[in-house]
Formats: structure tokens, C-alpha cells, sequence
């Protein structure tokens, strides 16, 4: 048995009711069940329909996400999410270099080691590099001026977390910005790079070793094992080349309005809807939603 989710922005809620009735019919899918009206509902399906990624697409020009899963153990004992442009709108040490005066040369780096076209270790040596010198200061100004949360982070991490489930946050960023972030959304544990300061100055280094790709993928094994779960209770969101190795292991990798290379790798591709998407994917409805 599948489930097919269609959802749209909840700040534009336009999803239309005859739009999924004519779906429904066309795959001979049950009942439709609202989980928000105008903006989240779903139906299920005895077998995965052969024109899914046309219909996809067809959607994507009205503005609206469908995702295809099976129903059994679509809700997660476990969330994995990435930081950068997935649980916050900006990618930290893109504002950072804004503040050193080299935003626009650590933005394209940042925008293609993101895309998969540079290795992340070497192209985040490069980035730190370019803030040696920067006031440790910074930081606090940065967080305090420029980082803003991804709507709906709060309800998913509230209504996951009412219901028994563990949130930890892996980021290729660092740990001055996880452990804010982490603390004010209710993450159970955060793991993130260091910078490194001296005399009250950043020193143009990280930490090592540098938490890339693999280090994601080592935090969905070692949590998992802790926690007594499977990966397939994990839901693990991102939006970067960095996050694909969890994305694939996880029991739900979402491609949250992610890089094109990155969301033609998954399966679940968020583009429209905002971090609630990831509760309506596991069956939540708006009413149950917390925080």
C-alpha cells in the first residue's frame, strides 16, 4: 500500500480539491483525506502508478509537491536535518564572508560545493580561509542580524518531538551557529565544524577532522544504533551534495528546495511547501501539529 501527499506553500495555500478528486480517479486511489484544507492531502494506492514523475512535473508547474511512499512507517522515531538552507534561510559562512568583505567570492564556492561540482573539505578550507582575521564578535552579530529560521521548523520539530521521536542536527557549518539553532528549535544534539579563534580573532582555520558527506552518514549510523532504531525510522532532510549520502541511507531523504543535481537523486522532493511538508508527509494533520 502507497500513499501519494500533495502539498503546496501554506503561505499561498492554493491546492485545488477538484485537482486531487481528478488524480485520485486517474490512479484509482481511495478516499481523499484533507490535512489542511486548501494547502495538504492525500489518498492511498494499491500500486506505484507508471507516469508518477510526468504527473510530478505537471504539478510542479502549478505549484504543488506530490511525493509517493509506502504508507507502512511513514512516521519517523527520528529526524536528521541539515542546518544551511534547510532549518535556517541563509548559509552561515556565506553571511560571515559578507561581514569580512569577500561575500560574493565565498557565495559562488559556497554555491558550487553545494551543487556536488567541488569537494566539500577543500572548498570549506578555502572559505574559512578567506575570514582569517575576522573579530570572533562577528559571529554573535551575524546570528543575531542575519540568520532567520525556515518556516515551519518550529511545528516539525515540536510535533515530531511530542511524539517520542529524536532530532539531531548535522551541519557542514559550525558550531557557534548549530548550537543556537539547535537550542532555540529543540534538538536533542547538534554536530557541526569548529572555527577557530585566537586573540579574539578568527585564525582562517577549521577543525579537523572537517564534517563533510561522510560524517552525515556516520551520524545517521551511530545515532540510530544508540537510539536501538533502523535507518528506515530515520527522516533525514538537506538540500546540498553534502547531505545525499544520509538522504539515500535514510528511511525518508527529503530534497528540501534543493540543489537541482541534488533533488534528481531523491525520490521526496520538497520545492514548494515549507518544513511542515515533512509532518504531512508522515500523515500528520495540521490539527495535530505542536509549537
Amino acid at each position: 500500500m502507497y500513499t501519494a501527499t500533495l502539498l503546496c506553500n501554506p503561505a499561498k495555500p492554493s491546492l485545488d480539491p477538484a485537482l486531487v478528486e481528478s488524480l485520485r480517479n486517474a490512479w484509482g486511489g481511495g478516499d481523499a483525506l484533507w490535512l489542511a484544507p486548501d494547502e495538504a492531502a492525500e489518498f492511498t494506492l494499491d500500486t506505484l502508478p507508471d507516469n508518477q514523475w510526468d504527473v510530478w512535473a505537471d504539478l510542479q508547474d502549478m505549484n504543488v509537491d506530490l511525493v509517493i511512499q509506502q504508507t507502512e512507517g511513514r512516521r519517523k522515531k527520528m529526524l536528521l536535518a541539515d542546518m544551511d538552507s534547510t532549518m535556517i534561510q541563509q548559509e552561515c559562512i556565506d553571511e560571515l564572508a559578507e561581514e569580512a568583505g569577500v561575500g560574493a567570492r565565498v557565495k559562488d564556492i559556497t554555491a558550487r560545493a553545494m551543487n556536488g561540482e567541488l569537494d566539500f573539505d577543500g572548498a570549506l578550507t578555502e572559505r574559512v580561509g578567506l575570514l582569517k582575521d575576522l573579530p570572533e564578535t562577528v559571529i554573535t552579530k551575524v546570528l543575531n542580524e542575519r540568520i532567520t529560521l525556515m518556516p515551519g521548523g518550529p511545528a516539525l520539530l515540536a510535533t515530531m518531538k511530542a511524539d517520542g521521536a529524536y532530532a539531531a542536527l548535522v551541519s557542514g557549518g559550525f558550531t557557534a551557529f548549530t548550537s543556537k539553532v539547535a537550542a532555540e528549535l529543540g534538538f536533542d544534539e547538534n554536530r557541526a565544524n569548529t572555527l577557530h579563534v585566537a586573540d579574539g580573532k578568527l585564525t582562517g582555520e577549521a577543525g579537523r577532522p572537517i564534517l563533510g558527506r561522510q560524517a552525515k552518514v556516520e551520524a545517521l549510523e551511530q545515532i540510530t544504533a544508540k537510539l536501538g532504531i533502523t535507518e528506515s525510522d530515520v527522516l533525514a532532510v538537506g538540500d546540498g551534495a553534502n547531505d545525499l549520502g544520509m538522504l539515500k541511507r535514510a528511511g525518508a531523504g527529503v530534497a528540501l528546495h534543493a540543489k537541482p543535481s541534488v533533488a534528481a537523486e531523491c525520490d521526496i522532493r520538497i520545492n514548494h511547501g515549507d518544513l511542515t511538508a515533512l509532518l504531512y508527509l508522515q500523515g500528520y494533520s495540521r490539527d495535530e501539529f505542536k509549537g
